[in-house]
């Protein structure tokens, strides 16, 4: 029997949401040009150098994720489906094809005045899940990541506001 329904990947799956005080257009935008991406991405401590980077249905941003002790993680993403601006889905792995890779989907959604998102992961197995959060600290880099968004774009708003 197959598993179906709510529930069926939950041993599969991280989940993380934050609560953002900017505009939900703006935090979309946000995934959508290198230029930021390349100012927020990542957990704390780790730079981005982007060989190439194409935002639409089946484009590609292949780039390394450079971490604070020196090493490099080759990362490839392929953006799968793209809702502007309440979702984007994503296949996330080290390079094209990757057997291993997760699927990510980013969810958009008004606060109020603010932007609540919420990135949901899901990895083909529970042990590549498990690898991620033990091995990897998925969670707390997912945290770390999202609080890095909240901060460039809040620093995006408070520049608007004073031009």
């Amino acid at each position: 029997m197959s598993e179906t329904g709510p529930g069926a990947t939950a041993d599969r799956e991280v989940v993380i949401s934050r609560v953002i005080d900017a505009p939900r257009e703006l935090v979309f935008e946000a995934f959508t040009e290198v230029r930021h991406l390349s100012r927020w991405w990542g957990p704390e401590g780790f730079s981005t150098t982007t060989r190439s980077f194409e935002f639409l249905a089946g484009g590609v941003w292949d780039f390394v994720m450079h971490g604070p002790d020196g090493t490099d993680y080759q990362e490839w993403i392929t953006w799968t489906e793209i809702v502007p601006p309440e979702r984007i889905t994503l296949l996330h792995g080290e390079h094209r094809d990757d057997p291993n890779a997760f699927a990510s989907i980013l969810a958009f959604a008004p606060d109020g005045a603010a932007t609540r998102i919420e990135m949901r992961t899901i990895f083909p197995t529970k042990q590549l899940r498990d690898e991620a959060v033990e091995k990897y600290h998925a969670v707390e880099g997912g945290r770390q990541t999202l609080n890095n968004l909240a901060a460039y774009v809040t620093e995006l708003v408070r520049k608007g506001a004073e031009g």
